[in-house]
């Protein structure tokens, strides 16, 4: 149970969620592990910058969920090839198509690529940068920025990484409503970006609010935002529908592994006596 004693900080609770408990097995593991690896580079560290074991934790396992995102980038890639038919389709991305095609019109066309210009290279950027900048206004600290940076990085990386190994050509263009893009489909960057921005700003609300219908507001008009942002590609004849669930997929994934990797530091930085102790658990009267 979290020690009621422990002095609280505005970056550790979500609600009465405690962040730095973890409840599961694997959870404890996972703290243990890599404080482990953090006093292991902790010696080496210190040889160019003096840093704690809650920051280099938090940069061993972003580095190493970035790999593995790489590696699942070109899992994805595997997958995709081996459901594909000699067209170079799934079984449902031309009828999906074909159908959203069926509901456009002028206007719908006009105000869903409206929409999907949020997303877009210059669009979701400043969304994002207005909403990270209230939040570290309000919080006086650093961590939104740094988090969102952070996901952002890696969300560029795996946006390229993918398309160069598929390398899949979009729609046809005389299905799509102009203007029309020439990169390539495969993953939609559009949703995977939106889906890692959207996700981690999300959270860092969770943090900042303390009513549970803001909270409940944030989660719903983000997870709506996300979608509609996917579907959007669809409409548009941009994309495949099997590009967009690849953005939704690798996008929730690494945004879930930028949390996990703010969970293992906010527990290292709050929590000493896991960082120090031999196997990473609490001795006996610390913060457990």
């Amino acid at each position: 149970m979290p020690d009621s004693t422990r002095s609280r900080t505005p970056d550790d609770t979500i609600g009465a969620r405690d962040l730095t408990t973890w409840h599961t097995r694997f959870g404890r593991w996972l703290v243990g592990l890599f404080a482990g690896v953090a006093r292991a580079f902790r010696p080496a560290a210190r040889r160019v910058v003096s840093w704690s074991s809650a920051h280099l934790a938090f940069v061993v396992f972003a580095v190493v969920a970035l790999v593995v995102m790489a590696a699942l980038v070109e899992g994805v890639e595997t997958v995709y090839e081996g459901v594909v038919g000699r067209d170079g389709l799934t079984v449902v991305d031309q009828p999906v198509l074909d159908a959203a095609i069926t509901l456009r019109s002028p206007g719908l066309d006009a105000a869903v690529t409206a929409f999907t210009d949020v997303g877009g290279p210059v669009g979701m950027p400043i969304l994002a940068l207005v909403a990270v900048a209230l939040i570290t206004w309000r919080r006086r600290r650093w961590t939104p920025i740094v988090l969102t940076l952070i996901a952002a990085a890696g969300s560029l990386a795996m946006t390229i990484v993918g398309k160069g190994f598929v390398d899949r050509a979009r729609p046809p263009a005389s299905l799509a409503v102009p203007p029309l893009e020439v990169s390539a489909s495969f993953p939609s960057g559009h949703t995977l970006n939106a889906t890692v921005l959207t996700t981690v700003i999300v959270y860092l609300v969770l943090i900042e609010t303390t009513a549970a219908w803001q909270r409940t507001l944030a989660i719903t008009v983000g997870a709506v935002f996300v979608l509609a942002m996917g579907l959007s590609r669809v409409f548009l004849g941009h994309h495949w529908l099997t590009d967009v669930l690849a953005g939704w997929l690798i996008g929730l994934a690494w945004a879930l592994a930028v949390i996990t990797a703010h969970r293992l530091w906010l527990t290292l930085r709050e929590r000493p006596a896991v960082a120090d102790s031999p196997d990473g658990i609490p001795q006996e009267g610390a913060a457990s």
